[in-house]
């Protein structure tokens, strides 16, 4: 069976709507997120986001992915620059504290802060926007024995399965979840 390409890949096809509503159901709640935590009313917020996400079909037909370099770097760049116009734009006064979303992290490991913000939410975003895609036995079996850390054994019990498909429902999920933020994560 061929891997499908990652979605950036996806991305830079002409014809690519399942690509792009795909991308804009993952990172739309992340952008927002990271545009109301540094002060933003909700429409503020929203209005960032739609700021980003033009850049971004602007830009990511022509994306070249370089497994050196960062995607969520570029993104926060483009996030933080759009953020940057709209302050300027609407000539915003300090937010309290002085705290922008250069700031909005630990002060002893800003990177490190941004990587685990950005990991959390891209795969738990990914999770939800993937759930539909499998039958729901598959979808709670792999649930309950993975992130509840329910034994195995317990799982198939509850559901009516047998190990061998709670594990084979795991490895399903999983391998997908992989394929999805391919070039994502890295």
């Amino acid at each position: 069976m061929k891997t499908p390409a990652s979605l950036l890949e996806q991305l830079r096809q002409p014809e690519a709507t399942g690509a792009w509503e795909r991308f804009v159901s993952l990172y739309t709640p992340l952008i927002y997120s990271w545009g109301r935590r540094v002060g933003l009313q909700d429409a503020d917020a929203a209005d960032m986001v739609q700021d980003v996400l033009v850049t971004l079909m602007r830009a990511l037909p022509s994306f070249s992915y370089d497994r050196h370099k960062s995607f969520r770097c570029w993104l926060r760049t483009v996030t933080l620059n759009k953020w940057r116009d709209r302050r300027k734009m609407k000539a915003l006064q300090p937010l309290p504290c002085d705290e922008g979303l250069e700031d909005a992290v630990s002060p002893e490991d800003p990177e490190a802060f941004w990587e685990s913000e950005y990991r959390r939410h891209l795969v738990e975003r990914a999770l939800r926007v993937m759930q539909s895609d499998f039958r729901p036995a598959t979808w709670q079996a792999c649930w309950k024995y993975v992130v509840e850390g329910r034994p195995a054994a317990e799982v198939a019990a509850e559901l009516g399965l047998t190990v061998g498909a709670v594990c084979a429902a795991r490895f399903r999920v999983l391998d997908r979840l992989r394929n999805e933020l391919a070039g994502l994560l890295e």
